[in-house]
């Protein structure tokens, strides 16, 4: 469908942040004024703690509602890229939004000046924004002159102009024609191949959809491997011009991650769990009676005739009553999402693929993307976004604009431990052998896949790219595709065949947009499969130290918000946990299918 037809009950309500986009850009106007009172009052004169924490709360402020026109603008576009009209006020914001960051990052530099006494007492003085001043200074030997700073500020909506064309050309250009298997005629298109096909029951269809979804993303590869090209170079470039080590040094100093962390989860998940894995895609090809066991074929269900249709209101259901161990204020969060239009369940051209959570900082709402399908993997991907939702009511609430820019390498535990509560509920409401092998196959076929294998072989890749780029090479097409085939191999193994545009996965994800973000799925979920445990073990006390680290925001770096609940991610036990225990889910899965098949 186009977006004018889809159902306004399938729609979000941006509403919710402003009325009307007349008011979303009244606001603009007003922090353009703000930007301008901050130069006005503060340039050149942040050399008392009292002026530097007054500057900094009117930034929180500037910063709040930023956030807001942003946001309001980015989401009207991410549910329709053919919209020209949408594309050019997000287009239009952005270059406000830039333009008012570029008048003020005068701020950081004078503060970085400051006297050394001036900064401590600005820190005890500043509340809300002492975090933020213990940022910059920790960032102080990076920091560039004030002229350059202004620079690259004026140049960083052109920054993003590699993940603009990726989404362009996947979203607006590419268009899918029908295809046709045994008389019949099916429509193709992104979204309706990675939420339909990939797990369609018939082989022949299943096959023929990749095949020809493969075919025409291969037409587009060279623009898009253009595109990630100069992304990828704009981080070395950013890396040398900041005096970092290198481009991973760069890419994980916000993060407070170290090397040794972001490698140990790579490596141990490629050697561990891969035989774990291989068992798996067996399973698969046997229940599933195929000939030979392709890449095409490794989204299937476990047991499909146990994969009933889900509506909308039965997912409501399913959530309200699996996440109610979240207590009671949890489960009524779940219910004003569906009931005051949080969810924008439609699919239909030029919509955004996969799924994603919004939280601006000062709405009362969150807005959670997805394209329905009425299965209940869906109903695992809102469980999974709703999470997210969860964690940034309670840090929202509990903290300064500033303070909730939270690391991403826990920001997926609060939505991966929904998933495996939810499976946790599903398993007592029926004791049918055949009812819990579909369940665990959820577990492992939804969230531990997507998680510990889709985003894990991403971030595998995604190393190898920038190993090439810190060595002062350029990636083309045919090495990226050789990358992620390579990746491919090592981790199937001759488990399963590479049907030809496999290779070609590297195309398909946002994520490698967005820094080293695809490694911290299996980092959040190491951190929530051991933390699921504690709740459903100890209840009511667990979860209350689980919403105390999720309060923490950014006040806490990735080690200490996992001790905050009860985790050491200092050594590499919990990981080792997790694999075994997917291992153990795996194994379980086929004693019930020997146990079903009464062998």
């Amino acid at each position: 469908m186009k977006r004018s037809e889809v159902p306004v009950n399938m729609t979000w309500d941006l509403g919710l942040i402003y009325k009307s986009p007349e008011a979303a850009w009244e606001d603009a106007r007003e922090i353009e004024k703000l930007s301008d009172k901050v130069e006005k009052d503060y340039k050149g004169k942040l050399n008392t703690a009292d002026a530097i924490v007054e500057c900094l709360h009117l930034c929180e402020k500037l910063e709040e509602i930023a956030g807001k026109v942003g946001g309001y603008f980015s989401l009207a576009m991410e549910t329709d890229y053919t919209n020209a009209e949408g594309v050019a006020n997000m287009n239009k914001a952005s270059k406000i939004l830039t333009d008012i960051m570029t008048k003020i990052t005068f701020v950081e530099n004078e503060i970085i000046e400051a006297d050394a006494g001036v900064l401590e007492e600005a820190v005890d003085k500043g509340g809300t924004v002492s975090g933020k001043l213990k940022k910059i200074l920790r960032a102080k030997a990076h920091y560039l002159n004030p002229e350059t700073e202004k620079a690259l500020a004026a140049l960083s909506d052109f920054m993003d102009t590699p993940y603009d064309v990726y989404n362009q050309a996947k979203l607006s250009d590419m268009k899918f024609d029908d295809f046709v298997i045994n008389g019949k005629s099916y429509p193709l298109g992104y979204a309706l191949f990675e939420d339909e096909y990939e797990y369609e029951t018939d082989t022949d269809v299943r096959r023929a959809a990749f095949r020809h979804f493969s075919d025409k993303v291969k037409e587009y590869e060279n623009v898009t491997a253009t595109a990630y090209n100069a992304y990828v170079r704009r981080d070395k470039t950013m890396a040398d011009l900041r005096g970092h080590k290198d481009v991973f040094d760069y890419l994980l100093f916000e993060e407070e991650v170290s090397k040794d962390l972001y490698d140990r989860q790579i490596d141990v998940i490629m050697e561990k769990l891969a035989p774990h894995m291989r068992k798996y895609a067996n399973l698969i090809k046997r229940l599933h009676g195929l000939d030979r066991m392709t890449y095409a074929d490794l989204k299937l269900a476990v047991d499909p005739g146990y994969d009933p249709r889900v509506t909308i209101e039965e997912a409501e259901k399913y959530l309200t009553e699996g996440l109610a161990v979240m207590g009671e204020e949890y489960v009524e969060m779940i219910r004003q999402a569906f009931r005051e239009r949080w969810i924008d369940f439609a699919t239909n051209d030029g919509k955004c693929t996969g799924g994603f959570c919004s939280s601006p900082y000062g709405v009362p709402a969150s807005f959670i993307l997805l394209s329905w399908q009425n299965r209940m993997a869906d109903v695992f991907t809102l469980a999974h976004e709703l999470g997210h939702a969860g964690h940034f009511k309670e840090c929202n609430n509990a903290q300064g604009c500033f303070d909730t820019e939270v690391a991403t390498y826990f920001v997926e535990s609060p939505s991966t431990i929904n998933e495996l509560l939810l499976t946790g509920y599903l398993e007592k409401t029926n004791p049918d052998p055949r009812f819990k092998r579909w369940v665990i196959g959820c577990t492992v076929g939804k969230t531990y896949y997507h998680n510990f294998v889709t985003h894990l072989l991403e971030a595998a890749y995604q190393r190898e790219v920038y190993k090439i780029i810190e060595e002062g090479g350029s990636v083309q097409a045919e090495t990226l595709s050789g990358i992620y085939k390579d990746i491919l191999t090592k981790f199937w193994g001759d488990a399963v065949e590479l049907t030809e545009g496999a290779e070609l996965t590297w195309m398909r994800q946002p994520h490698y947009y967005m820094g080293l973000y695809s490694y911290t799925y299996s980092a959040g979920l190491t951190i929530s499969t051991k933390m699921c445990k504690r709740i459903l073990e100890e209840g009511a006390p667990a979860v209350e130290d689980w919403k105390k680290a999720l309060r923490a925001g950014s006040t806490v770096n990735p080690l200490e918000f996992a001790r905050m609940a009860g985790v050491d991610i200092s050594t590499d036990g919990p990981l080792n946990d997790t694999i075994d225990y997917i291992g153990s889910l795996i194994d379980e899965m086929i004693t019930l299918t020997d146990e079903i098949e009464g062998k």
